[in-house]
């Protein structure tokens, strides 16, 4: 502990540097929780599957998704999140769980939707990854 004390007291520049870097790091990361909400992991994302039938949405492209995605999963990619509201009308009241590859693009959908009007919303912690990771099962093709 002594040795750590004095290479700081030493070295004040770069002591400087690494706290404004966890800082940075640390407010990072809790803006990212804060802005994609809660996400489920793969075994929550099956308990609300079983429990309450939602809306599964594949983010990814259809390319992407044709090579293999979770079962009765739809596919609406990012850039046509906004169109929602006619493909997913159907299914308004029930809760919508999505995903992409690693988790990252499904939070930017989280939000595009909630602002349509959609009240459950959950992405999938980790995406496809995840899921694949846990042994859940994929299907591929349309």
């Amino acid at each position: 502990m002594d040795l750590i004390l004095d290479f700081l007291a030493r070295h004040p520049v770069l002591t400087t540097a690494f706290i404004v870097v966890l800082v940075a790091v640390i407010g990072n990361e809790i803006a990212i929780a804060l802005r994609s909400g809660h996400k489920l992991s793969p075994a929550d994302a099956v308990r609300l599957i079983n429990d309450r039938e939602p809306v599964i949405v594949d983010v990814r492209s259809q390319a992407d998704y044709r090579k293999g995605h979770i079962i009765g999963a739809l596919n609406l990619p990012l850039a046509r999140i906004g169109d929602a509201d006619k493909e997913l009308a159907k299914h308004k009241s029930k809760p919508v769980l999505l995903y992409c590859a690693i988790g990252t693009a499904a939070g930017a959908a989280r939000e595009k939707l909630l602002k349509q009007g959609w009240d459950e919303v959950f992405p999938l912690r980790g995406g496809l990854n995840a899921w694949q990771g846990a042994g859940l099962p994929v299907t591929k093709g349309r």
